[in-house]
């Protein structure tokens, strides 16, 4: 009983010291930025756009598109060989720490465009999720820092074993400015 107690009084702490988007006087518009990040072992970098917040500054939909390249054995040398991905989600905006810190979720369908030098298909899909903190240095500029998991169920059939990539631990960096 005493764990349950204090619990719900850290829960509550913890709510009442999370702030409206309201009160924040973040910019919750059209927003453009790029990132770096890793996908398992690859590395890559983008561009993304958020559309405007909606459902009183809740939800939003993103649209990302990435470089990456995918570390692997040709031959006898180590090769990095690029490919595409495409993604869109869904966010879902958790509140305000403070006045310049949101936290959000999102959610989404990632669309792999592989390199034929590794692989013999064209284009393979799965799915990702992650959880995000932006930090906003003014109301329309923001770093941002994420980190979740892709699947999609990827492998390199033209590599000796079949190696997989673009599945696992994803992790972003980035800044992105809303107007």
């Amino acid at each position: 009983m005493k764990r349950v107690l204090i619990i719900l009084i850290t829960l509550i702490s913890f709510n009442s010291n999370i702030y409206s988007l309201e009160k924040s006087g973040i910019n919750n518009n059209f927003g453009i930025g790029f990132q770096i990040g890793q996908i398992q072992d690859d590395f890559g970098f983008g561009l993304n756009i958020t559309s405007p917040s909606f459902l009183q500054d809740k939800i939003a939909f993103r649209l990302r598109g990435n470089m990456s390249w995918f570390e692997h054995i040709d031959g006898i040398e180590t090769a990095w060989t690029p490919y595409t991905n495409l993604s869109i989600g869904i966010i879902g905006v958790g509140g305000n720490l403070n006045e310049f810190i949101r936290l959000y979720g999102e959610g989404g369908v990632i669309l792999l465009f592989p390199n034929d030098k590794f692989s013999s298909e064209s284009m393979k899909n799965g799915g990702y999720g992650l959880f995000g903190f932006e930090f906003f240095h003014t109301p329309n500029f923001n770093y941002f820092i994420e980190i979740g998991g892709v699947g999609t169920g990827a492998n390199a059939n033209k590599i000796p074993f079949n190696p997989i990539y673009s599945n696992g631990l994803l992790i972003n960096a980035g800044l992105r400015v809303t107007f």
